[in-house]
């Protein structure tokens, strides 16, 4: 399949202002400014923002941990981003989570649960609900880790969105460690792809450092998807190139397999392929770096001038209040 070259060019520039975020949240961790931790995408970013791309209005998209580029790609901003990182009451969850527990569920944008392997049956629930109610149920998303992917609560979530046909992408980012537990540690099987046969669900495997083969894979899964095909598994072979948070120095990783075919940067290899094939030039890149920075430093300086949450104006709850529903004053 064609790809659209501008749409391969647009990739790219989320997966630029992906990976300078993520630099910009690690020297704002370093600073002391992010409470808790800071999580990265390095590595990530072409299978991540490729998945996104393929949403439209009124679909569902939960991403996960190292989803910074496909969170951008679905329409959340720069301030959005940071405001969660540095607790802003003015951010998506008003200062009460931090880093990577963000979204607007009202925009189908759900927020990530850290409960690994749970997050596809709430997107599966979200559709169901849908269907319940009459209305068009549209593409749901996800992608998490290999590790995610032995946990119970995944299998039955695959098991359901089998059985119930929905039009779903699970996409999983063999990322080759779960944590510093290598995948040879979590699953007997060659290949995560091997599953699919055993939930009845069509499976892609695709590299995960290729921008136009996750583009070409992401694309082909959601026409499947929705077009009543039933659950979609895509299994994506990379390396994740920085720790599990800027905690991990990721001593643990093996150092062949950075110098092996998983353990190359996609954002270099997308920046080679895109010159390479007269997609884009030299000054295209100095440009978009030099745009990104701009956007970057003006998103900073605005959130760094955000005031402190403050205990005293919330009405604190264990569970739901009608103050802590989205949007509620």
């Amino acid at each position: 399949m064609a790809l659209d070259p501008s749409l391969l060019r647009l990739a790219f520039r989320w997966m630029l202002l992906a990976r300078a975020l993520d630099d910009k949240t690690a020297a704002l961790y370093r600073s002391g400014l992010v409470p808790g931790g800071a999580f990265l995408s390095k590595g990530q970013e072409a299978l991540s923002v490729a998945l996104a791309m393929q949403l439209l209005p009124g679909d569902i998209y939960a991403p996960l941990i190292r989803d910074t580029a496909g969170r951008l790609a679905f329409g959340e901003s720069l301030q959005d981003a940071l405001r969660s990182c540095i607790g802003s009451p003015l951010g998506p969850m008003r200062g009460r989570d931090g880093n990577v527990h963000r979204g607007r569920p009202k925009d189908g944008y759900l927020p990530m649960i850290s409960h690994l392997g749970a997050i596809p049956s709430v997107v599966n629930g979200a559709l169901m609900a849908r269907r319940m109610q009459g209305k068009e149920m549209g593409l749901g998303a996800t992608c998490i880790g290999d590790g995610g992917t032995s946990t119970g609560a995944f299998h039955e979530a695959m098991n359901q969105a089998a059985v119930e046909r929905l039009p779903v992408i699970i996409v999983v980012a063999d990322n080759q460690y779960a944590y510093s537990t290598h995948r040879s540690r979590q699953f007997a099987c060659d290949s995560l792809l091997d599953r699919a046969i055993g939930y009845g669900v069509d499976g892609h495997s695709v590299d995960g450092t290729d921008l136009a083969a996750c583009m070409q894979v992401m694309d082909r899964a959601a026409k499947r998807a929705r077009e009543g095909c039933g659950p979609q598994l895509v299994v994506a072979n990379l390396l994740r190139l920085c720790g599990h948070g800027e905690h991990d120095d990721a001593s643990y990783v093996d150092g062949t397999l950075k110098e092996s075919h998983v353990g190359r940067d996609c954002l270099k290899v997308a920046a080679h392929w895109l010159i390479a094939n007269k997609l884009a030039t030299d000054e295209d890149m100095t440009q978009w770096n030099t745009e990104i920075a701009a956007e970057l430093e003006k998103a900073v300086d605005e959130i760094l001038r955000d005031p402190a949450p403050d205990p005293s104006l919330e009405n604190w709850h264990a569970l739901a209040t009608a103050a802590l529903r989205e949007n509620a004053s």
